[in-house]
């Protein structure tokens, strides 16, 4: 009798095989395999999410069937594992991403957007480093899913961890938290974390951006390492499970496009900027979505992109301003509005901090494109604000030998102005701009402060 199971056994072992057989290059069952996702588990089409948005969402992580162990993050069946090249900022939380794709093909593009067939389910936890002394130390704050669902849109929800890490709950509205964060002097200083709304995660994915950002070609063009511990391309492995529509020829992916990560030496200034740009403001930022002049898709050339030298709608007061002046930062629009938190802030959703790294970047590749050299604006001390009596405002300026003009009536400043050579003695109301002159330099853009003085 056991002999007659171990022969049925065989026939389906044998079965089993044939219908799905090992690549080219496997050389046994014990032998890894060349490909990260040699085999392919579809998933249920949604999980356990429903079609549309105005279905039943599950209240618990643990529900939605992207887990088969929570608590440790250890997905379910046929969730495949993935990275990008270049993330969007979000506040130096650290993410680990996996996506369901049901039995189907992802309609594939070489520079465009994919387009994932109905029931596919992208699963995103991020985990927030909160010890400078050791940034191995992560907090967990939240899980995303964005479901493509039967509409042929797609909706987002989120789900807020407890602090056990047991479970995580599904989250009705945003919410902001403020995470307490060790520094490396052991102090303790406080992050505000942002948990965004159904609402929030529409506002970029839209069918302005066929509903999926970071998901393509020239973000997955890179090395990944799977579970199994197999070293892969991710688009060839990709492609070899047998997830596209098209196939990829293997041959075509090095003559593929690829973003730049921020550090990445081997490739120019322009390259990474010029990436950081696609993957953190091109989801608003092409034809056909915000209202701006400039398209910060990678894939569009450079010279069609309207980034370098062109007007903006909304000048913030700025003299001249630019969506990127060259040689100039303080005219480039768009790197004042990443180096803010206030409210001109992009992007303007799910961004408490500023990305110090990203704003280095910008800074270096501006000031790397041909031009005269810059004044920066006039520092003023003390800053503006109510002062009970007299006070005297001093004014500097970085480079050696600029000529400060100012004026107290809130008119922009011009060469022949008051120059200034002392500090400033205000006994009433004023409004206090100043501008840098020298030969040979752009004139500074106006800085600006209020003073209420007196009762």
């Amino acid at each position: 009798m056991v002999c007659k199971y171990r022969a049925l056994l065989a026939l389906i072992v044998a079965a089993v095989t044939l219908a799905n057989p090992p690549p080219a290059g496997a050389e046994s069952k014990n032998t890894p395999l060349p490909y990260g996702l040699s085999a392919r588990i579809a998933p249920a089409a949604y999980l356990r999410m429903p079609p549309l948005p105005a279905g039943k969402i599950p209240p618990l992580l643990s529900q939605t069937g992207a887990f088969r162990d929570t608590r440790n993050l250890v997905p379910s069946a046929g969730l495949i594992p993935y990275d990008i090249v270049v993330p969007f900022w979000s506040d130096g939380a650290a993410k680990e991403r996996w996506v369901a794709v049901p039995n189907a093909k992802v309609k594939y593009s070489s520079s465009g957007d994919w387009i994932f067939p109905r029931g596919t389910v992208f699963v995103k936890t991020f985990e927030l480093p909160v010890d400078a002394a050791n940034p191995g130390v992560k907090r967990r704050l939240e899980t995303r899913l964005l479901v493509c669902d039967s509409a042929g849109g797609v909706y987002g929800v989120v789900y807020k961890w407890r602090p056990d890490n047991s479970d995580a709950d599904l989250l009705e509205t945003s919410r902001t938290e403020e995470i307490p964060i060790k520094t490396a002097a052991g102090q303790v200083r406080r992050q505000t974390w942002y948990y965004p709304s159904r609402p929030d995660c529409l506002a970029c994915h839209n069918a302005k951006t066929s509903g999926v950002l970071g998901v393509k070609a020239r973000q997955m063009n890179r090395t990944f390492t799977y579970p199994s511990g197999v070293t892969d391309n991710e688009l060839r492995a990709w492609n070899h499970a047998g997830l596209f529509t098209p196939e990829v020829n293997d041959a075509d992916l090095a003559a593929l496009a690829t973003l730049a990560s921020a550090d990445d030496a081997a490739r120019s200034v322009q390259d990474r900027a010029r990436s950081y740009l696609d993957a953190n403001c091109a989801q608003c930022h092409r034809p056909g979505g915000t209202v701006a002049y400039f398209d910060a898709r990678y894939d569009t050339p450079l010279e069609k992109q309207e980034l370098i030298d062109v007007p903006v709608l909304i000048d913030q007061g700025i003299d001249r301003p630019r969506v990127i002046s060259p040689h100039d930062i303080w005219r480039s629009i768009m790197y004042m509005r990443v180096n803010t938190v206030d409210d001109i802030k992009m992007p303007p959703i799910a961004r408490e901090t500023i990305d110090q790294k990203g704003v280095e970047l910008l800074r270096d590749w501006i000031q790397s494109l041909p031009g005269r050299a810059v004044l920066d604006p006039p520092t003023m001390s003390p800053r503006g604000g109510a002062f009970s009596g007299t006070v005297e405002i001093s004014l500097a300026e970085r480079e050696p030998g600029a000529d400060i003009r100012y004026t107290l009536d809130g008119s922009v400043p011009g060469p022949s102005d008051m120059r200034y050579e002392n500090p400033i003695k205000l006994t009433s109301p004023a409004v206090v701009r100043a501008r840098a002159y020298k030969d040979g330099f752009t004139r500074s853009i106006t800085a600006q402060e209020v003073f209420i003085v007196g009762n």
